[in-house]
């Protein structure tokens, strides 16, 4: 097995980043720009993932490459289109925006390590990043999903991406991995404060619907606690809330092809609540952390749609936590703990990296 070349090293030198210990925070991914040629090279690396797409590889490709490359680019790019911002895809501008805003509320709390982003299909990529990271120096990483909620098809995929960098290393840093944070109390607060925030300015509707992201039933048979770990989540954001049962629903979107996915699905779900009378609900997606397609196009556009269509008079949707102070202390807090024993308040010493160097020569070291 051969390595991939090493970035240039120097006993005792002193590291290029601000820090030896560094926060990777990986989100799912973006095309680069909203047109079809773009988002064919992201739903080709996207839909080849066997962490997404559990069908024998060489039925697939067929169908990959033979259909929905073909005729899904298109479509997909005018969805992009209509919630590109100025400054890139939402995903990719929220995700940005919260890696910095973490480096500084950790920075704050006396942990000054360096905080980047990645995208599991996309760009930046986790390899170019772990890449850049271990020629800065940095010897310790860890990798923080944007998911709340732990699945095979996204967190795990994450994981995948870092143990693929890392089989082509010779010299791996320290990793440590977050699996999920469904349930942590800062989490939940973050959410309840933006759904109180969102009341106060315009009321209360008759019922609040909170929609994740789907995948297919079968993955709950085969052990992935995603869909377990986001009925917790509504569960204790509904206790936070003080929402009785019958005051909020969860739902699942988002779903992509003909299998059975988890239920009930969010748009017929909509649709029957308004045939039944329902006036008006609130919706919010706790499981995207950033804004993104999926919620800004398919929630806020498609969902009210349908909605409204079917008899209902109002519709709101509620952003995702995006820049949210609390989002972000929360964040931190989750970091911190995860972070624990390593020492991230001492810059190396310079002394300590001289004498290391010089023993290291002495002992043979050829730099």
């Amino acid at each position: 097995m051969s390595f991939a070349t090493e970035p240039s090293y120097a006993h005792g030198a002193p590291p290029k980043a601000l820090a030896t210990t560094a926060i990777l925070l990986c989100n799912l991914g973006t095309p680069d720009a909203p047109t079809a040629p773009a988002l064919r090279r992201y739903l080709g690396e996207f839909l080849s993932d066997a962490r997404v797409v559990e069908i024998p590889k060489p039925i697939w490709w067929l169908i990959l490459h033979g259909i929905i490359l073909r005729t899904r680019p298109k479509k997909s790019a005018a969805k992009y289109a209509s919630v590109w911002l100025p400054e890139g895809s939402p995903l990719k501008v929220w995700t940005e925006k919260q890696a910095v805003m973490l480096r500084g509320y950790l920075g704050q709390r006396g942990h000054p390590v360096e905080v980047r982003y990645a995208m599991r299909y996309g760009n930046p990529s986790i390899a170019s990043q772990l890449d850049q990271l271990k020629a800065d120096g940095v010897t310790r990483i860890l990798i923080l999903p944007a998911y709340p909620q732990y699945s095979g098809t996204t967190t795990a995929s994450v994981f995948d991406a870092v143990y693929t960098w890392a089989a082509k290393v010779r010299r791996i840093p320290e990793f440590r991995f977050i699996n999920n944070y469904h349930d942590d109390a800062g989490y939940i607060d973050a959410l309840a404060d933006r759904i109180r925030q969102h009341w106060k300015l315009n009321g209360q509707a008759e019922k609040l619907v909170m929609s994740f992201h789907g995948v297919p039933e079968r993955t709950l048979a085969l052990g992935d606690t995603y869909h377990c770990e986001c009925h917790k989540t509504a569960r204790l954001l509904a206790e936070n809330l003080g929402l009785s049962k019958d005051r909020y629903q969860l739902t699942f979107q988002s779903r992509f092809g003909k299998a059975k996915w988890l239920e009930p699905y969010t748009e017929p779900t909509l649709i029957k609540l308004a045939q039944s009378g329902l006036r008006s609900v609130d919706l919010v997606c706790p499981g995207f952390t950033g804004d993104c397609l999926e919620t800004l196009e398919e929630i806020s556009m498609e969902a009210r749609h349908a909605f409204l269509e079917a008899g209902g008079q109002a519709f709101h949707y509620i952003d995702c936590l995006n820049d949210s102070p609390r989002w972000l202390a929360a964040l931190s807090d989750i970091a911190i703990r995860h972070m624990g024993g390593w020492d991230t308040a001492n810059p190396p010493d310079p002394k300590a990296l001289s004498d290391s160097r010089e023993r290291a020569l002495a002992l043979g070291a050829r730099q």
